[in-house]
């Protein structure tokens, strides 16, 4: 009884859980035209776009939670990174300050000698450029053009021609002004060129943007110059527009052909824009008026020749009488 009660036990199936319905290929196909129809219909008629957003804001807390692990890490790991670095920058920046307040001193009693000798010499006084702290806005992403945005414009007396450089050089100049905002060419651009002056010897010529990559050209220089790879590059401040003695590049490479009279010499800018986001726009006054002694006075309405020569720069005593013309129109002049 009990091995034939089990037996028939055993040929007896479970019921179903769930009421079968269609196969599993069927399903397949149906979910499969149907997610084509909703993406179809969703990239004509964009009405699921609204729903999708919901559905990210919704599912905004739950990937903050998921991703709090992961952020605390970088949140410690970048703290104690930045705590030592910070550190280290610390000590640097005091171990600078300190040479350059020994070298502030020695660079005002410079400045004083300078400036009783010009006075001794009669020298005119040395322009004195203004500047104005700006940040970078946008980089152009064009590969022929090297320009930057700067956020300072008309409004900042921003005026076309101001140098623009950064902690380590010079960058660029201020080709175009706008009410809030300016337009600065790089000098890698190949439409400017910038006078410099080479540190160790003095030598003086012009820089040109190479325009395909971050360098500058010398050219026109002989192949005999006496110029050395590693020599600094200033700005000679002939132009008016840069101020004399703002680093520029250093020379790099220099090379010179027998079928060529000049050397091929290229430069790396010494400044950049992907060193510092912060530029400094330097302008120098212009200086366009003459000297009194240089400016000749306009002859008064009425005056006669001889009239204008007693005016000349030998003035006449007060006892010199003045001769005028015997003309009724004149009327006499007053000795000076």
């Amino acid at each position: 009884m009990l091995p034939g009660f089990h037996h028939k036990l055993e040929q007896q199936q479970a019921p179903a859980f769930f009421a079968r319905g269609p196969s599993p290929l069927a399903r397949l196909v149906f979910f499969s035209a149907l997610s084509l129809v909703l993406i179809a219909t969703d990239s004509r008629l964009q009405y699921l776009t609204g729903l999708r957003q919901n559905l990210v804001a919704l599912l905004q807390p739950l990937e903050v939670l998921a991703n709090a692990p992961s952020q605390l890490y970088r949140d410690i790991n970048e703290y104690f990174s930045t705590h030592n670095y910070l550190l280290a920058e610390n000590q640097r920046l005091n171990q600078q300050a300190l040479k350059q307040d020994i070298a502030l001193q020695r660079l005002n009693l410079l400045m004083l000698e300078n400036t009783n000798l010009r006075n001794l010499l009669q020298a005119n006084k040395t322009m004195v450029e203004s500047s104005l702290l700006g940040e970078i806005m946008h980089v152009s992403r064009d590969p022929f053009t090297k320009k930057i945005i700067v956020n300072r414009g008309q409004r900042n007396q921003i005026v076309t021609g101001a140098a623009v450089v950064d902690a380590t050089g010079v960058i660029g100049q201020v080709t175009r002004v706008y009410p809030l905002s300016s337009e600065v060419t790089l000098i890698t651009d190949k439409s400017l060129a910038i006078p410099v002056q080479v540190e160790r010897n003095g030598l003086r010529a012009i820089a040109f943007g190479n325009g395909r990559n971050n360098t500058l050209d010398l050219p026109y220089l002989p192949a005999n110059v006496d110029i050395r790879s590693g020599d600094k590059l200033v700005t000679s401040g002939i132009d008016g527009i840069y101020p004399a003695g703002l680093a520029v590049a250093s020379i790099t490479k220099i090379e010179t052909s027998p079928s060529s009279p000049f050397a091929h010499i290229i430069c790396t800018p010494t400044g950049g824009i992907e060193n510092h986001r912060q530029v400094l726009l330097v302008s120098i006054p212009n200086n366009d008026t003459l000297s009194p002694n240089a400016t000749i006075p306009h002859a008064e309405k009425g005056q006669t020749k001889t009239e204008r020569s007693a005016k000349g720069p030998q003035k006449a005593s007060e006892n010199t009488p003045v001769k005028h013309l015997p003309t009724n129109t004149s009327k006499p002049h007053a000795p000076e």
